[in-house]
C-alpha cells in the first residue's frame, strides 16, 4: 500500500471514528462500497449533461435515468424516483415514477420536473421482495424528513468529492516529486476549503503522507463562515462530534460528508426500517467515473430488501460560484503560463458544475476575445489553455472569467493583465550615473507587472541584485548601489514571466570630480547654501570664521545643491549684508577649494499661523469629509494666514510661492491675485491647488515668502491629496452599497468602517465608474486615498438612496 493510499484510508476513516459512539449503528460506516451503476442525464432548452454537470434543476427539465446492464448480471433492479415540494407539502402519486432496469422497453426513465417541486430523489432496489407502493407510500406521508435527506445527501457527494479532488491531486503529486507534498497541499486546502493539521507537514518528507494517513482527523472541510466550529471540531470526541452535527450550523456538513449523512441515518433510515425494507443512503460519484453509487453498507437481497436512496440536485435557481481574486488589487502579467488565483468556490475545482470557462478580454480594436481557461487545484486558480494573441491587446488589459455553471451562464471577477509583447525597457535620454554614491534610475516601456528581477552588472564583472519598485504599469525606480564602483558601463538586466530573454539595458558610470559653481549666505542665518558637483565629497565649509558642515544633498537638474548647517553661534563680529567673503571649502583625500561670495541681505522670516480648506465637491455630488486636518482636496479652495517674524514688515509687493516638496509642481502669487493683507504684519493668501499646481500635483506642500532682499525659508504648508468625483452612494441591505462617479482610480480602499477592516481594495488601472462594497450597508464610507496612505476620506452611506448633497 502506497503512502497515498494510506490517505485514503485516512479520509474514509473521518467517518470511522462516528461508528465508534454507541450511538452509532452499523450504518455510519463510511461510504466505500460500490453499488449499481446509475446513469443520469438532464435536458434543459435543448441541451443534455450528465447530472454530474448540473448544480441544480429547473422546471421542465427532462431527466433520464437508467442503471447499468451487465450480461452476466442475475439481480434484477427496481428504479423508482418521485418529487417532493418542500417539508409541508405531500406530493401527488402521480410525482413518482418506476421502471424495471432488465426491461428493453421499460427499463429506462425519462421525466418532466414539474411544476411546483423542490427536490427529486431516486431510489433503487432488488426485484426480489420489493414494494414500489410501499416505498412511495412512506415517502408520501413524510416528505419533509426525505426533503431533508436529500439535502444531507446532496452536500455529502459534494463535500466527498472535495476530498476525492484534494487526494487525486496529492496522489499525483506523490508520484512525481513526495518532497512537493507541503507545498501542493497548501495551494489544495485553500482551493478546495480543506483544514489540514498542519502538524502532519512540519514532518520529514518522507513521513508527511504517512502522517495525513495514520491521523483520521488530519483533514476536515473548513469553509470561511464555519472555521470556529471547524477548529473545535479538531481533536474532539465522538460524542461532541455527533452534538455539533445535530446544531444547524453543523447540520450543512462543511467539516465532514459523513457527520450530516450519519445523524439522517439515525434519525430516518433507523426509523423506517422493517421486516420488508432496509432503507441504504447512496452518494452520486461526482467526477468522471462509471456512474457507480457509493454505499455505506452492503446489500441484503432477503427480508429485509435493502432500498438505496440517492439524492438529485434541488430544484432550485442557478447559484453561480462566489469567485473572489486571492490579491483583487494586484495586476498579473498575460504570460503564456498565466494563472488567475482564485478562491471562495471549491466545488469548481472538485465538480464539472463550471464548464466552457474563458478569459475574456476585449481586444485594442474592441473586439471581445475568449482564452479557453480550465480550473487546477494544484496551481490555485484558473490556468490559460491556449496562446494568448497579446499583439491584439493594449499595454493594460482586464479580463474577466465567464463560464457557465451547469446551464446557467455565470461571470466572475475582473482581473488587470500587463501585457508585455513587444515592450522594450529604456532609460532616458543622456542618462548617466555617477560612481561613488547611489543612483536612482528610472526605466520607462516595459510591462512593469511583468517583471521578476533586476541585476545589475559593473566594469569590474560582479552581478548583484537591484531593488525595485512598480510606478503604475509601464516604470521601475531603481536604487544603483554605485559608492563602491568603478568607472565603465553597467549593465542592468531585466527578467521576465513573459518567457522572454532577459532584458538589458547599459548605462555609462563616470568619475565625476567636485565642482564649487556657488555659495549662498544670507546675513543672520545659520544655513547657506552651496552649488555644484559631486558635492558628496565636501566635507566642511568656513567663512568669516563660521564652520559649517554638510547637510541635505539633492539633485537639481544636472548639478547639486547642498544645504550647510552652521556649527556653534555667529560670532559677534559676523559679516554684514553686502561684505564680500572667501569661503573655503575642504574636499574628501585633502583637498581644497575657495570660493568668492558677498553677504546676502537678511532674508524674510515667516510663520503659518492658520488654515482652512473650502471643498468644491461638497456643491454637487457627494460631500467628502478628509482626514487628518492637514490633508487638503486637490479641488478645494485654501485659505492661510502668515505673520511676518523678527519685526519685518509687509507691504505687499512681495510675493508668495508654493510648491510641492520635490519642486514638480509650483506657483507664484501676487498681491490682488489672491495675496492680501491683514495689517503689516499678517498676510491673507488663497488659491485653487487643482488651477495653479495642475492635475497631477500632490503630495506635501511647502511655502515662502519672495522679497526685495530674497526669499524666506520654505514652511511646511499642507498636503495635498487628489480625490475622487462621487456622485452618489447607493445603499440597499440585500446588495450593499454602490459608490459612483469619476476619478475612482484615486481611491486605494473603500470599507464601511475606519479602521478598514474587511477594505474592498480597488485594483491598479481601474477605468470602471461605480465600486461595489458588500455587506450590510454602514453609517458612513471611508475611502482610503492612493496619493498618502494617511489620506482618508469619509462619506456618507445614504442607506438606500443618493447621499444628499451638502
Amino acid at each position: 500500500m502506497t503512502a497515498i493510499a494510506r490517505i485514503l484510508g485516512g479520509v474514509l476513516a473521518i467517518s470511522s471514528v462516528l461508528a465508534s459512539s454507541p450511538a452509532a449503528s452499523a450504518k455510519s460506516a463510511p461510504f466505500d462500497l460500490l453499488g449499481p451503476s446509475l446513469h443520469v442525464a438532464v435536458t434543459h432548452d435543448g441541451m443534455t449533461l450528465p447530472v454530474q454537470w448540473v448544480p441544480n434543476l429547473s422546471e421542465g427539465d427532462r431527466i433520464t435515468i437508467r442503471l447499468d446492464r451487465d450480461a452476466d448480471q442475475d439481480t434484477r433492479y427496481r428504479l423508482i424516483a418521485g418529487f417532493l415540494r418542500g417539508v409541508t407539502e405531500r406530493p401527488p402519486k402521480e410525482w413518482f415514477h418506476d421502471a424495471k432496469s432488465w426491461k428493453d422497453d421499460k427499463g429506462e426513465l425519462s421525466l418532466i420536473v414539474p411544476k411546483g417541486a423542490r427536490q427529486m430523489v431516486v431510489f433503487v432496489m432488488p426485484e426480489d421482495g420489493g414494494d414500489v407502493n410501499a416505498v412511495i407510500d412512506i415517502v408520501r406521508k413524510q416528505p419533509g424528513t426525505f426533503v431533508r435527506a436529500t439535502q444531507e445527501l446532496n452536500q455529502a457527494s459534494l463535500d466527498r468529492a472535495r476530498l476525492d479532488a484534494f487526494l487525486r491531486e496529492l496522489r499525483a503529486v506523490e508520484k512525481r516529486n513526495p518532497a512537493g507534498i507541503a507545498s501542493a497541499s497548501k495551494a489544495l486546502t485553500r482551493s478546495l476549503s480543506i483544514r489540514l493539521d498542519t502538524t502532519c507537514l512540519q514532518q520529514p518528507v518522507d513521513l508527511q503522507a504517512a502522517c495525513l494517513a495514520d491521523n483520521r482527523e488530519a483533514m476536515l472541510l473548513s469553509d470561511s463562515h464555519t472555521s470556529q466550529l471547524a477548529s473545535t471540531l479538531v481533536g474532539a470526541p465522538t460524542d461532541l462530534a455527533l452534538q455539533l452535527s445535530a446544531t444547524r450550523q453543523g447540520g450543512y456538513g462543511q467539516y465532514s460528508a459523513y457527520i450530516g449523512v450519519v445523524r439522517d441515518v439515525l434519525r430516518l433510515f433507523g426509523a423506517f426500517q422493517s421486516s420488508q425494507l432496509q432503507y441504504i443512503p447512496a452518494l452520486m460519484p461526482m467526477g468522471d467515473s462509471d456512474g457507480k453509487m457509493l454505499l455505506n453498507a452492503p446489500l441484503s437481497f432477503g427480508k429485509p430488501t435493502s432500498v438505496m436512496v440517492a439524492a438529485m440536485p434541488a430544484i432550485e435557481a442557478p447559484t453561480p460560484p462566489p469567485l473572489r481574486l486571492v490579491e483583487p488589487e494586484k495586476a498579473l502579467c498575460a504570460a503564456p503560463d498565466l494563472i488567475v488565483p482564485v478562491e471562495g468556490a471549491p466545488l469548481v475545482y472538485a465538480t464539472h458544475y463550471a464548464h466552457n470557462l474563458a478569459l475574456r478580454m476585449k481586444a485594442e480594436d474592441g473586439s471581445p476575445v475568449d482564452i479557453p481557461i480550465a480550473a487546477d487545484a494544484r496551481a490555485g486558480g484558473f490556468k490559460v489553455q491556449s496562446a494568448l494573441p497579446l499583439d491584439r491587446f493594449a499595454p493594460m488589459v482586464t479580463g474577466q472569467l465567464v463560464g457557465e455553471w451547469g446551464f446557467a451562464p455565470f461571470t466572475g471577477p475582473n482581473v488587470a493583465l500587463a501585457n508585455p509583447a513587444g515592450r522594450n525597457w529604456t532609460a532616458g535620454e543622456n542618462e548617466a550615473l555617477v560612481i561613488g554614491r547611489d543612483n536612482e534610475v528610472t526605466l520607462r516601456g516595459g510591462a512593469a507587472h511583468c517583471v521578476t528581477s533586476v541585476g545589475m552588472r559593473t566594469a569590474s564583472g560582479g552581478i548583484q541584485p537591484v531593488k525595485w519598485t512598480t510606478h503604475g504599469a509601464d516604470s521601475l525606480s531603481l536604487t544603483l548601489p554605485l559608492e563602491n564602483g568603478a568607472a565603465g558601463d553597467v549593465v542592468l538586466m531585466i527578467g521576465n514571466k513573459a518567457g522572454e530573454a532577459v532584458q538589458r539595458v547599459t548605462l555609462p558610470a563616470l568619475e565625476e570630480a567636485a565642482r564649487i559653481d556657488s555659495i549662498s549666505l544670507h546675513a543672520g542665518d545659520d544655513h547657506a547654501f552651496l552649488t555644484g558637483t559631486r558635492l558628496d565629497q565636501v566635507r566642511k565649509v568656513t567663512v568669516a570664521g563660521m564652520r559649517f558642515e554638510p547637510g541635505q544633498l539633492t539633485r537639481v537638474g544636472k548639478g547639486d545643491r547642498m544645504i550647510l548647517n552652521r556649527v556653534g553661534d555667529a560670532p559677534e563680529d559676523a559679516p554684514a549684508a553686502g561684505q564680500r567673503v572667501t569661503a573655503e571649502v575642504s574636499l574628501t583625500a585633502e583637498r581644497r577649494m575657495q570660493v568668492a561670495a558677498i553677504i546676502a541681505p537678511p532674508r524674510p522670516r515667516v510663520s503659518l499661523i492658520n488654515l482652512s480648506a473650502t471643498n468644491a465637491q461638497a456643491e454637487q455630488g457627494a460631500a467628502l469629509a478628509l482626514s487628518p486636518p492637514e490633508m487638503v482636496p486637490q479641488n478645494a479652495r485654501l485659505t492661510f494666514a502668515f505673520r511676518a517674524q523678527g519685526g519685518d514688515a509687509l507691504t505687499g509687493d512681495e510675493s508668495v510661492e508654493i510648491a510641492t516638496m520635490d519642486g514638480s509642481a509650483t506657483t507664484r502669487i501676487e498681491a490682488g491675485k489672491g495675496y492680501d493683507l491683514q495689517d503689516a504684519h499678517t498676510a491673507i493668501l488663497s488659491f485653487n491647488p487643482l488651477d495653479s499646481l495642475g492635475a497631477v500635483a500632490r503630495g506635501p506642500l511647502h511655502f515662502r515668502l519672495i522679497g526685495k532682499d530674497g526669499a524666506s525659508d520654505w514652511v511646511p504648508l499642507a498636503t495635498l491629496v487628489r480625490v475622487p468625483e462621487v456622485s452618489s452612494v447607493t445603499c440597499t441591505e440585500k446588495q450593499g452599497c454602490v459608490l459612483s462617479g469619476k476619478r475612482l482610480f484615486l481611491i486605494a480602499q473603500i470599507a464601511g468602517n475606519a479602521a478598514f477592516e474587511n477594505a474592498v481594495s480597488v485594483p491598479d488601472g481601474f477605468t470602471a465608474d461605480r465600486i461595489e462594497l458588500p455587506g450590510p450597508p454602514p453609517e458612513a464610507i471611508f475611502l482610503k486615498l492612493r496619493d498618502d496612505p494617511n489620506a482618508v476620506a469619509r462619506i456618507a452611506s445614504g442607506k438606500g438612496g443618493p447621499a444628499p448633497a451638502k
